[in-house]
């Protein structure tokens, strides 16, 4: 019978609830009042005739007093403690177990942060690196500029002669009309932003990431990607799946990827495909907790597949020291390692990189890299501090870093 490292504690709890003295329940299930204290400060193990006695006396199932306390909320106060250092990491379980009241609150608390954050990040990328918006931002003030700059004429000047006058007033309404028609294109941008059901995305592979997370990366109906050059892209992506399911076919993929787990180089040897093909059929097998992030040689990130608690940048480069990058320096070269993300949370990356030449021998190389991203539960391991980009990157001195953050004060 399993026992918890808290089962003493969670005695103590329920006997307290119920109002009953340490000597009092002793006596009932037959055994001393020291001997209960010892049991109650989880200083003695508890045999399982005696559990028994002592769950009937305390009306609560054996099991509760049994179950440890969730690897997901012991994570999750982990990534909040990491975030101000102090708190007693050793003893999470401890706190967990005594006050899973005040757990719930902290875990609540530090998701909370955790959403602002990314919802922040959203905002700032898109104000620095969202094209569309730039221009409708670039058109309403330019419009604003010449109205003013007209307005001023008109006021300040008190010889305007009545055919420059009326030119004037021409392009003053000519302005103010192409300054409410951008400012209402503006603000209609904005409002659908975040809006699934209409578009307001910045670009079409944008749409076609938001379409393939609506279907859980397995791709659907093509009626919902709005764009043409989102539905091409689409179209490609779909493609490519049925090149890499062709060479790694189900049921037999994911057989072998229960056997062999998410290696994407012995997966490829298996079945004799290519290692980027492995990469993206474990990434999007319905079986698989992965993410995914591909890039070319530019380093621009060609594909997202967010796994949580890994965040992703919307626009703009991402961190320089995820192995992605490295791969995409070591063509051919596997590369297997432990990171850490801001907030605390560990992932297990596998990244490598694959040169192809589609124009033959005297033909450009053209590099495409993967990092697959995969729960990482051992915090005791070496990690690589990583980001998702330097905009909301917190931590302090880093070699890497190219801008200052926007979370520091």
């Amino acid at each position: 019978m399993p026992m918890s490292a808290l089962t003493g504690s969670r005695l103590r709890a329920r006997r307290v609830a119920l109002g009953l003295r340490q000597a009092d329940l002793a006596e009932r299930v037959g055994i001393s009042a020291s001997y209960l204290n010892l049991i109650e400060h989880n200083r003695r193990r508890i045999a399982d005739a005696l559990l028994i006695r002592l769950a009937q006396v305390l009306d609560q199932p054996v099991q509760a007093f049994q179950e440890g306390v969730g690897g997901a909320v012991l994570d999750e106060l982990r990534a909040a403690a990491a975030r101000l250092p102090g708190a007693e990491l050793e003893r999470t379980e401890d706190f967990a177990g005594r006050y899973p009241g005040w757990s719930a609150l902290v875990t609540g608390l530090h998701q909370r942060v955790v959403g602002l954050e990314r919802a922040l990040e959203e905002v700032s990328d898109r104000m620095s690196h969202d094209p569309h918006l730039s221009a409708s931002l670039h058109e309403v003030l330019s419009a604003v500029s010449s109205v003013h700059s007209t307005a001023a004429i008109l006021a300040d000047t008190d010889d305007i002669e009545p055919e420059w006058q009326k030119r004037f007033l021409v392009n003053l309404q000519s302005d103010s009309k192409r300054l409410a028609l951008g400012a209402e294109a503006l603000v209609r941008y904005l409002d659908s932003a975040g809006q699934a059901e209409e578009r307001g995305f910045a670009s079409p592979q944008e749409e076609v990431e938001a379409w393939l997370a609506s279907s859980d990366w397995q791709g659907a109906d093509l009626a919902g990607v709005a764009s043409s050059a989102g539905r091409e892209m689409a179209q490609g992506f779909l493609a490519q799946a049925q090149r890499d399911a062709a060479a790694l076919p189900d049921p037999a993929f994911g057989a072998a990827l229960a056997e062999l787990g998410p290696d994407p180089m012995r997966l490829a040897a298996r079945f004799g495909a290519e290692v980027m093909a492995a990469f993206r059929r474990i990434a999007l097998h319905p079986a698989a907790q992965a993410g995914l992030v591909c890039c070319d040689a530019s380093g621009t990130l060609t594909l997202r597949k967010p796994l949580t608690g890994f965040a992703l940048p919307r626009f703009g480069a991402a961190c320089p020291l995820w192995p992605l990058f490295t791969a995409l320096g070591r063509p051919m070269t596997p590369i297997e390692t432990v990171i850490d993300v801001a907030g605390g949370a560990r992932f297990r990356v596998l990244a490598f990189c694959q040169p192809r030449y589609p124009a033959g021998f005297r033909g450009p190389e053209l590099r495409e890299a993967a990092m697959l991203i995969l729960p990482e539960a051992d915090f005791a391991a070496e990690a690589v501090a990583v980001g998702s980009t330097c905009r909301i990157c917190q931590r302090a001195g880093c070699a890497a870093r190219r801008e200052p953050s926007i979370l520091t004060a």
